[in-house]
């Protein structure tokens, strides 16, 4: 998020509420004369980091929210996996049906999946998409095929938007066939039946954050709500849907929202959110709806999101559309698919223009920023975690387009490299939970991974939707539609397990020794630049994250308080966005110089970086080899002042069992090494022993041989430390075990040897300067 101030009015807004469509004698109007203050409902705390920050799915019931399908596969997707006869493919399904859908984790924050030790290779083939069969269902295709796509072309039957009749008509035969899309509609509709019985969502003005949660609550609940009733022509869901539609309005018994501006058009997502929610509405229970209570929505979209829109990109005077040249967030990404959304739901029956005139804008907007927010590695800049956001809307707005007008008009493929943003998130998780640097967002809700459902389709990238499916985020009405059912094999077959992504704006790595034994070993690092990053990063180079055992050794604190004062005011030096702990660089897992931030300047670069290349075969049983390795080294000098030379280093020894940070460093001021961890620590000299979740690791000094000794502290400031605009969050459970050096030219070498019980005697390696490592330097 950024914090702006609201100081966008609606003019017509007294013209609209003196000819409200919703009148006395719909039972659930209420006049409405207020809103609920941030205090009536303060906003939830965070948690401590290894079971840290808000985890993208544990807030959410587990089904949770994306968008969209393509129609069916492309002919040409399909020709190049045709090598599979029907035999294979009816082997295939059987093998896995066998297995059934994945559990997952419930004793941890991510629930991750848990994958079966087996060597079952008819279950776990290289990832494909299967020839249809008398055992493999797939889509129909579209028999709707425009020979002259157009925005304002529009197919005639309804639903448009990301499930058109046709598939509508397909599901239940293949929801009968299909494990995954049965457990799935078995979990919508359980949280729909959950939220029918509670009240609508209660307005909460949340800060800097605004009403997005409680806008991507409603998108949540109008999306569950809709897919019961398609799915059983009961109309108790369309009542239900009509009442979070009339909450929304503010013409429910609780007021939603000031009179002038109930979706708070000065935080926009809020109202994209909003207007993509109305849109479903509107458009997957178009022939249920009266003359009147479609005119009462399109009224509503109209006074408090289309008209906003439409000012946002004709007036440049109007800054509630800075996000239209948005590159690097998901601002542009989310505020673009709601109004598109909406105005593809209304299109014929808007009688004001506004939804023409943003058809005409928002998809060509969309390429020039949206599409450009994957870098040519496959990152998201903005964090790992704003990934859900910005993804979900690119994802929503693609289908929306595909299934309406029969073309995405080059949103899905006008960066090249948009593609590779599924891989990104895949090696982002780690074996216990997201290497999540920077901020997390607020609560996911509509936001999930499954827009890499409709990726492993758009881009016949099968492997995403083989990982995708057994998340516990999985569960959405949109991955019905777009999930295909007759991808088949495992995602980790063939995938490396070493990833390397090398753009300047983050540069990282992710290293690991398997993808499917969550007790294996993970190690991330990132440098990249402290600017550039939507002020949703912290001043972190040489930032890293460590998993073995089960659980997360080293890990990221999150976000800070998004209602902080100044929490997002900019990205300069002297930001007060800086003086908040889990901002700092003191607050993060890297070099601390003087106690002073890094400068936001800091523009690090990739030395040398290896791997020996294993890739896990279809077996969820990996064993590397004893020289097994990856390693990366980066020079992370510019993010200091009083530093000559600074470079980091990470890599894995004795067969990925054992982790070594190096860093050469030469200052003027004094420095500490700091590690955040959960853990009970035991220091001892150049040594401390670490205690965590029944599991042990031991953390030892090996460079320089004396004078190096690991001390403790809670996650807190200095006393010496600017104060804050208001009180830090407090991190309870977190500890930093640190190294203290005074000024000088070192090589500081620390090794990480957790306690596997499985026979592995530890290594102590050799000594050797980063500028000499190499696949071998080690041995």
């Amino acid at each position: 998020m950024s914090g702006r101030d609201y100081n966008y009015t609606n003019n017509n807004a007294a013209q609209y509420s003196e000819n409200s469509p919703y009148g006395s004698g719909d039972p659930y109007y209420a006049q409405s004369t207020g809103y609920i203050t941030p205090a009536s409902s303060p906003k939830k705390g965070t948690s401590k980091w290894v079971k840290l920050g808000i985890p993208v799915g544990i807030i959410v019931i587990a089904a949770a929210v994306v968008g969209g399908i393509l129609g069916s596969k492309s002919s040409s997707t399909k020709s190049a996996n045709t090598s599979a006869n029907a035999a294979d493919a009816s082997s295939q399904a059987s093998a896995k049906a066998e297995l059934g859908v994945f559990a997952t984790a419930t004793d941890s924050e991510w629930m991750l999946p848990i994958y079966p030790s087996t060597t079952n290779a008819a279950a776990f083939s290289s990832p494909t998409f299967l020839p249809e069969s008398n055992t493999v269902k797939t889509w129909p295709q579209d028999p709707w095929t425009p020979s002259s796509p157009s925005v304002t072309n529009l197919r005639a039957d309804r639903p448009r938007l990301i499930a058109p009749s046709y598939k509508w008509q397909a599901l239940p035969s293949l929801i009968e066939s299909d494990a995954y899309l049965k457990s799935w509609n078995d979990t919508i509709f359980g949280n729909a039946t959950d939220w029918y019985g509670q009240e609508p969502v209660v307005y909460n003005m949340d800060g800097d954050s605004g009403i997005l949660d409680n806008a991507r609550e409603i998108k949540q609940r109008i999306k569950a709500f809709s897919y019961a009733y398609r799915m059983t022509n009961d109309t108790k869901w369309v009542d239900r849907t009509w009442l979070e539609v009339k909450n929304a309005a503010g013409n429910y018994t609780t007021v939603f929202g000031p009179e002038e501006d109930k979706w708070n058009n000065g935080h926009f997502l809020d109202t994209a959110e909003l207007a993509a929610a109305y849109g479903v509405a509107y458009d997957w229970l178009y022939d249920q709806w009266s003359d009147d209570q479609k005119s009462a929505m399109r009224w509503t979209l109209n006074l408090y999101a289309l008209e906003a829109g439409v000012q946002g990109f004709t007036n440049d005077s109007v800054w509630t559309s800075w996000w239209k040249t948005n590159t690097t967030g998901n601002w542009n990404c989310v505020c673009n698919n709601g109004l598109t959304m909406a105005s593809l739901a209304i299109l014929e029956d808007d009688d004001t223009g506004n939804a023409q005139t943003l058809l005409g804008i928002t998809v060509e907007n969309a390429k020039e920023n949206c599409a450009l927010a994957v870098s040519d590695d496959g990152t998201w800049a903005e964090t790992a975690n704003y990934w859900y956001f910005g993804t979900t809307g690119h994802a929503e707005m693609t289908s929306s387009l595909l299934t309406a007008t029969g073309s995405h008009f080059g949103l899905a493929d006008v960066n090249t490299n948009f593609y590779k943003t599924g891989d990104f998130h895949m090696n982002a998780q780690g074996l216990t939970s997201l290497f999540n640097w920077g901020d997390h967002g607020p609560n996911k809700y509509s936001a999930t991974a499954n827009s890499i459902l409709l990726y492993a389709s758009l881009y016949d990238q099968p492997q995403y939707a083989l990982y995708q499916r057994d998340q516990h985020d999985a569960a959405d009405p949109w991955s019905m539609f777009w999930y295909d059912p007759s991808v088949s094999g495992a995602f980790w077959d063939q995938k490396p397990l070493d990833a390397f992504f090398d753009n300047d704006l983050d540069q990282w790595v992710a290293m690991r020794s398997t993808w499917t034994d969550l007790k294996g070993s993970y190690v991330a690092m990132k440098a990249g630049k402290n600017q550039g990053h939507q002020t949703h990063n912290d001043l972190d180079v040489g930032d890293f994250v460590i998993d073995a055992l089960g659980t997360r050794w080293a890990g990221e604190l999150g976000s800070g308080d998004y209602r902080s004062p100044d929490y997002f005011s900019n990205d300069t030096q002297t930001s007060a966005r800086w003086m908040y702990y889990r901002k700092m660089t003191e607050g993060q897992n890297t070099i601390l110089v003087n106690k002073q931030n890094q400068n936001v300047g800091a523009a690090p670069k990739i030395l040398n970086k290896g791997s020996t290349g294993e890739k896990q075969g279809s077996s969820t049983v990996m064993q590397v080899d004893k020289d097994s390795t990856a390693f990366w080294v980066a020079d992370i000098t510019s993010a200091y002042e009083d530093v000559t030379t600074a470079k980091r280093g990470v890599r894995f020894l004795n067969g990925r069992k054992q982790i070594l940070i190096q860093d050469e460093i030469t200052t003027s001021s004094s420095f500490q090494w700091r590690m955040h961890t959960n853990a009970t620590v035991e220091p001892s000299g150049s040594s401390a022993t670490l205690k965590l979740d029944g599991q042990q690791m031991t953390v030892q000094i090996l460079s320089p041989s004396s004078g190096a000794t690991f001390t403790t502290s809670e996650a807190k400031r200095f006393d010496t430390d600017p104060t804050p605009p208001v009180a830090d969050q407090e991190n309870p459970g977190v500890t930093v075990l640190i190294i203290e050096l005074p000024a000088g030219t070192y090589n500081l070498q620390v090794l990480f040897t957790p306690e596997w019980n499985d026979g592995t005697e530890a290594v102590t390696p050799k000594s050797v300067n980063l500028d000499q490592w190499a696949l071998r330097s080690h041995d």
